[in-house]
């Protein structure tokens, strides 16, 4: 007993003692692990008698669980002594308002385009897309555009290369959305109501004029279908998109290839102070092109043009949007200036509707 007495006093005192954790850790393998000095004294219980292992298995199981007990008091104790010195190195007040996290905004293209779908939706026209690279006879051919055409030159237009052995007309990348309004009608056919909205890219870059901008196209068939029903539709789009209820429209005699008669569309405005304002003034500015679809465009998307009629209309998304919102230089709409975008960007939950409201 007295052997144990001694052990025991020599744990417990190697055990406070301990430096570190690794030096603890060094104490418990020592007295508690499989080739410890305990361990090993259980061990020769075996070799007992029943009465010498009653007695000193006690003991042994005993000291055991006080060194046991006395190892994970002082690990306890350097994790808290350990907590509390970094407690008083790193120091947090929890009571300070948490850092404020900015917020993305919705790009302006991105609003306008949803508040043109919202509009014309309303009116029963649905949405069709198209591929961005198309070919020459979608792009051209399908929509009554002639070889000659200026829109068909390089100067214009975006070509794909073509093997130089490869006799068919080479991709481009589309000029405008109409070819959308042609895979339309072939898989529909008529009657049929769609806006066509999406990137088209052209070989123009100033001020007013981008590389690649974005466009809206619409489409109306029916039996009856006349200039009266795209005047109506306009006037009722910019009443809506332009949020005024006092709206004239001014439509001038143009050329198109794919409409006749076509019309190019003004709206009344005022320039006072260097505001634009709609619906008020003496003055009068462009907004989009229009006109009735051309028989030979219905032929070529498979609809009859004996049976069949219809309007059609475009205008630039970035244009209408640098209108309503005062934007001035259509540039900024691609350079993905964060002070821009925090500008004339919008909230997320700000989704337009024409029942709620487009602008909030």
């Amino acid at each position: 007993m007295s052997d144990l007495i001694t052990l025991r006093q020599s744990y417990l005192d190697r055990i406070s003692t301990a430096a570190d954790a690794d030096a603890l850790e060094q104490v418990r393998l020592g007295a508690l692990g499989k080739k410890g000095e305990i361990s090993g004294m259980m061990k020769e219980l075996g070799r007992m008698t029943p009465e010498e292992r009653q007695t000193r298995g006690a003991d042994l199981n005993r000291l055991k669980d006080e060194i046991d007990s006395a190892l994970r008091a002082r690990k306890q104790g350097m994790e808290d002594a350990a907590l509390d010195a970094r407690l008083k190195e790193e120091w947090l007040d929890v009571t300070l308002p948490g850092r404020p996290r900015g917020q993305g905004t919705i790009h302006p293209v991105s609003q306008v385009t949803e508040e043109v779908t919202a509009i014309f939706a309303d009116m029963g026209f649905r949405v069709a897309e198209g591929p961005q690279i198309e070919s020459d006879w979608f792009n051209f051919d399908a929509l009554n555009i002639p070889p000659e055409h200026p829109a068909r030159q390089e100067h214009d237009t975006f070509f794909m290369a073509r093997a130089e052995d490869d006799p068919r007309p080479p991709h481009v990348l589309r000029t405008h959305t109409s070819p959308v309004q042609i895979r339309a009608m072939q898989a529909t056919g008529a009657p049929i109501r769609v806006i066509a909205p999406g990137r088209v890219y052209r070989m123009d870059m100033d001020q007013t004029h981008s590389p690649m901008f974005h466009q809206v196209e619409g489409l109306a068939l029916g039996k009856d279908i006349s200039m009266a029903n795209l005047k109506w539709t306009l006037e009722e789009f910019c009443r809506a998109f332009f949020e005024v209820d006092n709206v004239e429209l001014r439509f001038r005699a143009s050329h198109f290839p794919f409409t006749e008669p076509s019309a190019e569309v003004d709206i009344r405005c005022s320039w006072e102070g260097g505001k634009l304002t709609i619906g008020q003034g003496n003055s009068w500015l462009e907004i989009l092109g229009s006109g009735m679809v051309h028989p030979k465009v219905l032929a070529a998307a498979g609809v009859d043009p004996n049976e069949w009629q219809g309007f059609a209309f475009g205008m630039g998304i970035d244009r209408i949007a640098m209108l309503k919102y005062g934007i001035p230089d259509l540039r900024a709409f691609f350079e993905s200036d964060l002070r821009w975008l925090r500008h004339y960007g919008f909230a997320a939950g700000d989704v337009p509707s024409v029942a709620g409201g487009l602008s909030r």
